[in-house]
C-alpha cells in the first residue's frame, strides 16, 4: 500500500473522532499543525502506540491483475527513545490480527473463518492470536537522520521471523486535545507469508505481501 493511500486513511479515522479546538497560529496568522518533521524536537522517553491513529497496511497481488490491500488496525505497543542515541532505541508493538478490515465482508470472512470440517483456516481463523514485532536493533542512516533501518523478530501465525522495517521520522510535537507530546512514524517491509505458515492461494494470491506502517506515539 502506497504512504498516499494510508495517510488518506489515517485522515478520515481522525476526522471521525476530532472535536473542535483552536489551533495554534503562525505569526501571520494561518492555523499551524501540531506535528513537525524536526527531530529536535523528541524527548527521550517512553511513548505508547495510539491505537486510534496507527494502521498496518498490507498488500498482496490478486491473480497477477491488481493489487488489494487491507487494514490492521488498533495497534498496541511501546517504543523507547533517546534522541541523543536514537540507535538504543526499542520498539515492542502488537497488532490484533482478529481486527483486519477489508473492502470487501466476504473477503474478511473468510481470513477469520474456521477450517472446513475441522481442518486447517485457509488464513488466519476466527480466533488468530495477536502478531507482535520486538525490536533487536535500529540503525540510523548515516546521511539522514529521520530515517533508520528497525530489524526485529516478527510473530505471526505461531512462528516467528526476522525481518526488517525501513522507517522514516515523519514528525513530533504536542497533541492538540490530550497535550501529550507525540511522534510518529512511517516503516515498510515485505514478508513472504509461507515462512509464516499462511500457505492459501499462492500463487494465484501472491506470497509476497508488503507491509506499510504508520505509528503514532504518545509519551507517558
Amino acid at each position: 500500500m502506497n504512504r498516499t493511500a494510508l495517510s488518506a486513511v489515517a485522515a478520515l479515522a481522525f476526522a471521525a473522532g476530532a472535536t473542535a479546538f483552536a489551533p495554534a497560529l503562525t505569526a501571520q496568522g494561518a492555523p499551524q499543525v501540531p506535528g513537525v518533521k524536526d527531530p529536535s524536537r523528541m524527548t527521550a522517553g517512553t511513548y505508547a502506540a495510539d491505537p486510534n491513529h496507527s494502521l498496518i497496511g498490507w498488500e498482496v497481488s490478486h491473480f497477477g491483475f491488481n493489487d488489494y490491500f487491507g487494514i490492521f488496525g488498533d495497534v498496541a505497543g511501546t517504543l523507547t527513545i533517546d534522541p541523543a542515541n536514537p540507535n538504543t532505541a526499542k520498539v515492542d508493538v502488537t497488532i490484533p490480527v482478529a481486527n483486519v478490515t477489508t473492502a470487501s465482508k466476504a473477503l474478511t470472512d473468510h481470513l477469520l473463518r474456521a477450517g472446513k470440517d475441522g481442518g486447517k483456516p485457509d488464513f488466519f481463523g476466527p480466533a488468530p492470536a495477536a502478531a507482535r514485532f520486538v525490536s533487536t536493533a535500529v540503525k540510523v542512516d548515516a546521511k539522514d537522520a529521520t530515517k533508520a533501518a528497525i530489524t526485529g523478530d516478527l510473530t505471526l501465525n505461531g512462528v516467528t521471523k526476522p525481518i526488517t522495517f525501513e522507517a522514516e521520522f515523519t514528525g513530533a510535537g504536542n497533541n492538540p486535545f490530550n497535550k501529550k507530546a507525540t511522534i510518529g512514524f512511517e516503516a515498510e517491509t515485505s514478508i513472504k507469508r509461507s515462512d509464516l505458515g499462511v500457505n492459501y492461494g499462492i500463487p494465484f494470491v501472491s506470497d509476497e505481501v508488503e507491509l506499510d506502517i504508520s505509528v503514532a506515539f504518545e509519551k507517558q
